[in-house]
């Protein structure tokens, strides 16, 4: 929204806490920043309020902002088929307008709420689409870990896609596993994507003993296109990668209390979006104590050997993307509604 001319106030990463414990440890930053956000809402103004995703923070302000007199459209629903579904009556009352990028939202809101909801399509379709169309012959730039940039030539060895996450405390507890895992595939380079606003050093201190591991910055697309397989934190990265078509195993490790909470009261059978959308096992999901160095080398060497089941995960893939682009093209689709919306 930057690079399209969008004035950036405060920063998502400033806002993002992770897991249930996370958040009870920072209420107090989370309460200050819903009072920064709510005040600049009132200072600017707007004709209509459009709210991304991020449902803990962005229901309080949805439900603020009606009692304001503010036309409410969200766009991206929270997750509530999979918890905390009793929110839905909120969302009705101060939402005005609900764009939706699964396929199966739409139904799930007619049949169990009786409310009329917009599919729109999934937007990573359109970015890895036009990720696609550009340059096939961009040189990938490796970090090795402690040594300066230096040239990387992806047919030297075999490519795997390390993608441990975007915040600090997640990273620690997957990527020190996928590191480990190196070790056992000494004929393939390992490449990890480094986060948006993590320096550096922190990633050279976790890479220094393993050879065969770099890391890259900014250039997550260019290292999953060329992939062999890839290890994923559970997130929006597995449908990325799944949209690539880089076969893929799915890694989840959280702190022991945020997981037995979760455990308790997710409803969902799976947790990557690949799986959820598809309604099947399509890529492997490894969560908790499952995720451990023995599991890992044995999926990654069932994707890289395995030549029937990386038939079948292309298939799947295949699968998705057509149900992905069912609702059209999703930005599009979503700014026409916006501007329909609120023609007199």
């Amino acid at each position: 929204m930057q690079e399209a001319g969008g004035e950036l106030v405060k920063h998502y990463r400033e806002l993002a806490f992770m897991g249930f414990w996370e958040v009870a440890k920072n209420l107090k930053t989370i309460f200050r920043n819903l009072r920064f956000c709510k005040e600049d809402i009132l200072k600017f103004k707007p004709d209509v309020l459009i709210l991304i995703d991020y449902p803990g923070f962005n229901l309080c302000i949805a439900k603020w902002a009606k009692r304001q007199g503010l036309k409410v459209i969200y766009y991206i629903s929270p997750q509530v088929w999979a918890w905390k579904e009793n929110r839905v009556k909120l969302m009705k009352e101060c939402i005005d307008k609900m764009l939706v990028i699964l396929p199966f939202e739409k139904d799930y809101f007619k049949t169990n709420w009786n409310w009329e909801v917009e599919y729109v399509g999934h937007p990573l379709v359109e970015v890895i689409e036009s990720y696609k169309l550009q340059d096939a012959s961009f040189r990938l730039q490796a970090l090795p870990a402690g040594r300066q940039a230096s040239g990387f030539k992806p047919g030297d060895k075999p490519v795997i896609a390390l993608l441990p996450g975007s915040r600090k405390q997640e990273i620690l507890k997957k990527l020190p596993l996928m590191l480990d895992v190196s070790k056992s595939f000494p004929g393939y380079q390992f490449i990890v994507a480094k986060a948006p606003g993590i320096e550096d050093d922190f990633y050279k201190e976790l890479l220094k003993k393993y050879s065969n591991v770099s890391f890259v910055a900014n250039q997550t697309y260019h290292l999953l296109s060329q992939a062999k397989a890839a290890m994923v934190t559970s997130g929006t990265a597995t449908l990325e990668t799944a949209l690539l078509g880089v076969p893929e195993v799915v890694c989840y490790k959280g702190s022991p209390l945020s997981y037995q909470i979760a455990k308790r009261v997710i409803k969902v059978k799976y947790i990557s979006l690949v799986n959820l959308i598809m309604n099947k096992p399509v890529v492997k999901e490894l969560i908790q104590d499952e995720l451990n160095v023995k599991n890992l080398e044995h999926e990654l060497n069932e994707l890289l050997t395995n030549e029937s089941r990386i038939a079948r995960i292309k298939k799947d893939y295949a699968d998705l993307k057509n149900l992905l682009t069912e609702g059209g093209r999703a930005s599009a689709k979503a700014a026409g509604l916006i501007v329909n919306f609120l023609k007199p």
